[in-house]
Formats: C-alpha cells, structure tokens, sequence
C-alpha cells in the first residue's frame, strides 16, 4: 500500500510529497524547513532513502540537501544542473529503485525551466502517479518567463511539448502531483482544484485543449510580475543551503526598536491589518501572519536590509521566521513580543482608519480624497476605479512621491495588500485610510468603474 503524503506551504503556494511503502521512503521538492518531513518520517517509520529535485525552484529555497544529510538519503538532480554540492545526477528515462517496491522514472519535462524533470511513480507493474513539479499543474502549466525575456519563447514552446509527452506517456489514471499551482506566482494561471489525473487533465488543461499557438498566446497574455526575491533563489539553490536556524531571536527593548526605525531598518509588525491601524508603534510596518506573509515581506523588502520582527506571542515570531528561511531570509535581526505599548515604550501610538468601499463612495460625495489602487497591472486592467492612481505595491516604496497630497484611501482585491501600503504610507507621514473591504464591493456601492473591453 503506497501513501503519497501532500506537505502543503499554502503561503508560497507550493507542496511537497512524501512517498512511502510503509517500510521507505522517497520525498520530491521538500521545502527548507525539514523537520516537517522528518515527523512524517518518524510517524510512520518509515527510512528515507530518496530526495528528488523537479528543477532548480525561483520561488522557495529548497531543503533538498538538507534532508539528504539529514537521512543519508541520495539526493537526485538534473545532470545538467550547474549545482556545486555533491548529489546524484540523472538523466531522461534513468530509473531510480526505492526499497523492494517503488521505482521511480525521471522524465524531461522543460518549459518551467530548461532542465526541469517530473518523476513517474511505478509499482506493481502500473504508474499510480506522477510528480509534475513546475510543468504540468492542475489547469495550468508553470510560467516560462521566470529565466528572462530572452528565454521565455523558447520555454513555453518547451512547455507544451512537455505537457503533451506526459498525456503520451502516461496512463489516463495517473494521479498528478505538481509543485506549483495553489497560489504560487509560478504558475502561469491558478486553480482552486486539489486533484488531478493525467485523464482529466487531457480533457481540461488549455496546454492539451488549445493548438500550439493558442496555448503560446493565452498563456503568455496572462503572465504578471513576480516577487523581486525570486532572483535570490536561484543562487540560493544551486548552491545547496543547509538547514536553517530556527532558534529565537535576540530579544529588543523599545529603545532599540527605536533606533532601528531611525536607522532605516524595516520593523515589522505581525499582527493582523485590524490591529495594527487600531495602533502601532509610529514607523513599523505591517505584514500580518494572516496574508501572504513571506510572498509581500521577501517582494518588498530590499535584499539584505536587517528585519526586526514584532509578534503578539513568541509563536508569531516562530512561524514568521519559519516563513523567513523558506526564502532564504535566515536570520531576524530582532525580535520582540507583547504589544505596541510595550514596543512604543511610553510614546504615543499611531493609528489609521479603516474603511469599506461603500464609505469610499460616500465620501467622494463631500470632498475630494486620493484613490490609491495597489493591485497588480492585470487587475487594474481587468477593472479600476475611476480616477483612481494605480501604483503596484511592490513599487510603492519607490515611487511615494507619485501620490498627491491630503487624504489617500488605498485599497486592493481583498485588504491584505492594501494594509502594507497604508503602513508605509503612515510611516512616511501620509494621512492615511485603508480600504479593507472586497474590490467587488466597490461595483455593488456604486463607485464608477473603468472595466477591460474584454
């Protein structure tokens, strides 16, 4: 009885697997914080003995190596993988025996990147699965631009012959298993969907409905920016990082959180977007636990800056430093817990106002206010408000002195995004309200909206 154990990073948008017979065990693109495997590992008994790499990621640094030192597992990588750490290297149609039961067939699959493999499943004489990585997702396939303009034609070409070697190759009942496609910004397109087999995928995925060229042009038309820190991963990879330190960080005083906002370090605050515009301490930031923590913090961050880390709990601070290592921000230079009293200490808290878009509506009746949108260029052009300015928050920090003066309402799709920038826009002085309402609201109060012709 073979299990396939799904080890979701639902804040990245990727999952891993751990594949066991009962007795051993392989894993395919296991996250850097390790000790998740590890559990899994102990609570079933189970040795692992392989780690299989779908491709160098752009979006997560890897534990692969990690986890291999840790097991003494073989760890299997492209050979064609510039990495410069000691792993077994494999190739197109190379089979990998794992225990008396399981076997595993590497096959090329480039689109995501150049030398991307997926890994087929074999035991007992059928193929129940298949581990797709970043090729052929669930309605999707993995975006090909990631490598650079220069490259990009060349890979969704890659991509679409790869999906359909796979449909070839493989049995209708095949189960798929990528790594990318439930919110990572490395899938060409989302889907809501949590299972998949290569039958259904024949009858549903654009990359084996549409002819070539459709394929080529819908999914090219639909890619959008990704987080700036995915340069960093690349690196990262090919190089081998090892496991990460989880321990605590140093403990701050409010003097010193004080001096590090006036230094330019980025303070950032925890808490959700509700509690943090009810009060802050004056020039922290906000990226809640509760949103795509790790995707926004490690997008805007720039890389190398020292983060001090506020949390309500000693947890909070935890989970964001286990968000931090997965890509490959290591180490807080700070942290402290409690409150924004306590972290203030003595000094006046600041605030902003929270709204909805139906009190935008209203109050564009009685005066003029700055709409501030700062969602994506796919959203705005999708729809926006009229006479809204549209700045992507990942440009925010660097092009403030883009937004008028007086009172500046900032929204998004949903709050989260819209609560970082009015964070930033507090800490520069701005007076400041954050739209924390669904972008759909805007339409049902009545706010006029400039809507794409498509």
């Amino acid at each position: 009885m073979i299990e396939i154990v799904p080890i979701d990073t639902p804040t990245l948008g990727d999952r891993s697997y751990f594949v066991t017979d009962g007795e051993v065990a392989f894993v395919v693109d296991p996250q850097r914080d390790i000790d998740r495997v590890l559990a899994l590992a102990e609570e079933r008994h189970a040795v692992i003995l392989d780690v299989f790499e779908t491709h160098i990621h752009n979006d997560y640094v890897t534990g692969g190596r990690a986890l291999a030192q840790a097991t003494g597992a073989a760890y299997h990588v492209n050979a064609a993988d510039p990495v410069t750490f000691e792993h077994d290297a494999v190739s197109d149609g190379d089979i990998v025996d794992v225990g008396a039961w399981m076997r595993v067939r590497v096959l090329a699959t480039p689109g995501h990147t150049f030398t991307h493999l997926a890994y087929v499943l074999e035991a007992q004489g059928r193929v129940p699965a298949v581990f797709t990585g970043g090729s052929l997702l669930y309605g999707s396939t993995g975006r090909p631009d990631l490598l650079g303009p220069a490259h990009t034609h060349d890979l969704v070409t890659a991509q679409y012959g790869s999906a359909h070697r796979l449909i070839r190759e493989l049995p209708d009942d095949a189960e798929v298993f990528p790594t990318h496609g439930f919110g990572s910004f490395c899938s060409a397109t989302q889907s809501g969907a949590e299972a998949s087999t290569i039958g259904q995928e024949k009858r549903t995925n654009p990359a084996l409905t549409l002819d070539e060229k459709d394929y080529v042009e819908t999914l090219l038309a639909g890619l959008d920016a990704w987080p700036a820190y995915y340069a960093h991963m690349g690196p990262a990879n090919s190089a081998g990082l090892e496991a990460p330190d989880l321990s605590e960080p140093r403990r701050a005083d409010a003097a010193e959180l004080r001096r590090r906002i006036e230094a330019g370090e980025w303070v950032v605050d925890l808490r959700t977007r509700t509690a943090f515009a009810a009060g802050h301490m004056a020039g922290t930031l906000n990226f809640g636990l509760d949103g795509g923590f790790a995707t926004y913090l490690g997008w805007l961050v720039p890389w190398g800056t020292p983060l001090t880390l506020l949390g309500q709990t000693p947890e909070d601070v935890a989970a964001a430093q286990r968000e931090l290592v997965r890509i490959g921000i290591d180490r807080p230079a700070a942290s402290a817990t409690g409150g924004p009293e306590r972290w203030a200490g003595g000094e006046p808290l600041a605030s902003f106002p929270r709204a909805s878009f139906g009190e935008l509506a209203a109050v564009r009746h009685h005066r003029p206010v700055v709409v501030l949108d700062v969602r994506r260029s796919h959203e705005w052009d999708d729809s926006h408000i009229d006479g809204a300015l549209h700045i992507p928050l990942q440009d925010l920090s660097q092009r403030m002195d883009e937004v008028p003066g007086g009172e500046v309402w900032v929204h998004c799709q949903a709050g989260y995004r819209a609560a970082i920038a009015a964070s930033f826009l507090a800490a520069a002085g701005r007076r400041v309200v954050a739209v924390d309402d669904e972008y759909d609201a805007g339409v049902r109060a009545g706010l006029p909206v400039v809507a794409s012709a498509a």
